[in-house]
């Protein structure tokens, strides 16, 4: 017996629709990467992008657990000298929602060129509606 090995050119990649409302962050970022990498199919191969397109609406109703909205904080550098700048998670939910949960979801890809190009299939939007009604996507519960 052999064993298989998925080409990228013979994946067949869907669209799933996933509600956040009233989501756990790292619960939901967790199970949107595994579904972005292709974990969920019997024909995972870790070299080839066999994941799907995911739809993610109402990102601004999740919820964090414990203090986190008010103890997390997010970093970055401006690239100048002292440049470092950070933000605290409530007031990242209240301003762009749809980053800290990209932030969330890419911090449990791959980081290589891969796990760039699964990012890519990550949509996010802030209500319930999404222009990607023509690619007829499947409804998801976590």
């Amino acid at each position: 017996m052999k064993t298989y090995s998925a080409k990228p050119g013979e994946v067949e990649q869907g669209w799933y629709v996933i509600d956040l409302a009233g989501q756990h962050v790292g619960r939901a970022a967790a199970k949107v990467a595994s579904i972005l990498r292709g974990k969920h199919r019997p024909t995972y191969t870790p070299h080839v992008d066999t994941g799907e397109f995911v739809i993610v609406v109402n990102v601004d109703k999740m919820v964090f657990t414990g203090n986190k909205l008010h103890d997390k904080k997010y970093y970055h550098h401006t690239g100048y000298v002292g440049g470092i700048k950070e933000i605290s998670a409530e007031k990242l939910m209240a301003t762009k929602p749809e980053d800290l949960f990209k932030m969330a979801v890419k911090g449990m890809l791959p980081k290589n060129t891969l796990g760039r190009n699964m990012l890519s299939k990550l949509k996010i939007y802030r209500g319930s509606e999404h222009p990607h009604a023509a690619q007829q996507p499947k409804s998801i519960s976590l």
